[in-house]
């Protein structure tokens, strides 16, 4: 007789792994305490908690840059707790960073702004030279410009950086980070600075792009209204720990106080003011 078994179908490997992960400062400051999180790449995760609560450092240690105290840390079945030097770069092109600070060059154009992050693709010397004179080639502007359509700014390409709104910055620096074509989007308070429309229209175009380009998407979040809107799984955070993770439907109020504790003022608060 054959055998029919067939094989156990193989599970897709996490764009995240993260296992009893650490961070402890010099300071004592235990920012991030046994953390074990996986996200897959098919998820938009949303993380919540007060000022304080860890979300900060741990996308940090995700992007390594900062290195995790203890535990293990895996990047799509990587592992990337203790790389160094060459590696940490590698690892950080293949992750799309967006920051509440946009981080803009403000005297370049927004095309310009862009392109620097293609620096990833060329770590020659002349390369940089070039780059570094504005010397691009159409190639590369092209796929710029092809960036800036996506994030809808196109028609502010050859606008200064400094003139632009904060909501326009923002989807700038998402337009720089998809220029390098990354593998997945970390989101650290993308739109705590911004009025309540323009945080709107950054968080569809992080969630287009998800949708679009089947980018796994990791945000930290104060605006609880918005973490629930488009996350499909809520991590809430505390003294550094992850204390629930569930979808959004099944946020309580019982579990956001839990997640904030005696800050839960805080919550709310930022929520009424995005009202």
């Amino acid at each position: 007789m054959h055998n029919t078994t067939r094989p156990a179908a193989r599970l897709p490997v996490p764009a995240i792994r993260a296992h009893q992960l650490n961070k402890i400062y010099p300071n004592g400051t235990r920012a991030v305490s046994d953390v074990s999180l996986t996200v897959h790449t098919n998820e938009f995760v949303s993380v919540i908690g007060s000022s304080g609560a860890g979300k900060s450092s741990l996308l940090r240690c995700i992007n390594r840059l900062i290195r995790p105290t203890s535990g293990t840390l895996e990047l799509f079945g990587e592992d990337i707790t203790k790389i160094s030097g060459r590696h940490i770069r590698q690892v950080r092109g293949k992750v799309g960073m967006i920051f509440q600070q946009f981080n803009l060059v403000r005297r370049l154009s927004v095309l310009e702004n862009v392109l620097v992050s293609r620096l990833r693709f060329n770590s020659s010397f002349i390369g940089h030279c070039c780059t570094l004179v504005r010397h691009f080639s159409r190639n590369e502007k092209e796929f710029a410009f092809e960036c800036l359509q996506q994030v809808g700014i196109e028609h502010l390409a050859f606008q200064r950086a400094d003139t632009l709104s904060g909501g326009q910055q923002q989807r700038v620096a998402i337009a720089r980070a998809l220029a390098q074509e990354p593998e997945i989007f970390l989101a650290d308070e993308p739109i705590a600075s911004l009025d309540p429309h323009s945080a709107e229209v950054v968080m569809d175009t992080l969630m287009q792009i998800h949708e679009t380009r089947h980018i796994p998407v990791l945000v930290n979040l104060h605006h609880i209204d918005f973490a629930t809107r488009y996350g499909k799984r809520i991590v809430g955070m505390r003294k550094g720990k992850i204390i629930h993770d569930v979808p959004p439907s099944c946020l309580t109020d019982d579990l956001i106080t839990d997640i904030y504790g005696a800050r839960i003022n805080e919550a709310f608060g930022e929520l009424a003011a995005c009202a």
